[in-house]
């Protein structure tokens, strides 16, 4: 199963890092955040990824073409030739396909300009700046179970605010430090999709987020995988600091592959 990235917006909330590079190139522990997505998928066994490239899309280029030298052990003898001989790869075995799907195209557009790669045939899909210690054998199952057309994870953000519990007589009996909220689920994404979704796209500027999904959840055509594990967006400095503060713990959640 092929594994959708979106990775072109232009990440304008993080802005401290973006004016110099794409939000999937922000680094976590020394790794693009794109990476370590990768990685996640890699694990459970998807390694062929289609990448949708948008803003500075040839930093992402970049990074792609100059991997594999950059994760080896090499010789240069410029006695005997002009190539360097690979003693080691530590380099994954990925099969990454870059396409170029516009700079002011929205997340639904971006999707539709890669149907061609897909092929007719189930996919996943996730956006490139969110990190989970989601199984995805277990959302795959999901999926192939109940027959609809898409499948998005859902996840129960922590609120902004620590909650008070109150007594009757104002008396503060508990505290609880920005608890998870209520029964309120938001989109997290890593999805699954059958390729009939792409008749839900019909241009350039459909947010996938609007018009196609709530078509499909219209039609009943669209199923919540709930995750009740860690899930963390990458959408401002501060988040990047969170995530490199588990990173340096040694205990980040979503790094699952060294188990």
């Amino acid at each position: 199963m092929k594994v959708v990235i979106l990775a072109g917006g232009y990440g304008t909330r993080l802005s401290e890092e973006t004016h110099l590079k794409p939000k999937p190139m922000v680094e976590i522990g020394g790794k693009p955040v794109l990476w370590h997505i990768l990685k996640i998928y890699s694990s459970y066994g998807f390694n062929d990824f289609i990448i949708c490239l948008g803003y500075k899309g040839h930093v992402i280029k970049e990074y792609f073409n100059n991997y594999y030298v950059q994760n080896s052990n090499l010789i240069f003898d410029f006695t005997k030739q002009s190539h360097p001989f690979y003693l080691q790869s530590m380099a994954e075995q990925w099969k990454v396909t870059l396409v170029d799907t516009g700079d002011n195209v929205m997340t639904g557009g971006r999707l539709k300009r890669i149907q061609p790669y897909i092929g007719n045939e189930p996919f996943m899909l996730t956006y490139g700046d969110g990190l989970a210690d989601i199984d995805l054998l277990k959302l795959r199952d999901f999926h192939n179970t109940h027959k609809k057309l898409a499948t998005v994870t859902s996840i129960q953000p922590a609120g902004r605010f620590g909650v008070l519990e109150l007594g009757s007589d104002s008396q503060v009996n508990g505290f609880q430090e920005k608890p998870k909220g209520g029964n309120q689920w938001i989109n997290g994404g890593f999805f699954i999709m059958q390729p009939q979704v792409f008749d839900y796209i019909l241009g350039d500027q459909m947010v996938l987020e609007e018009e196609p999904l709530r078509n499909l959840a219209k039609d009943g055509q669209l199923m919540a995988y709930k995750h009740f594990g860690f899930w963390h967006p990458m959408d401002t400095l501060r988040d990047r600091n969170v995530l490199e503060d588990y990173w340096k713990t040694g205990k980040a959640p979503w790094k699952k592959w060294d188990r």
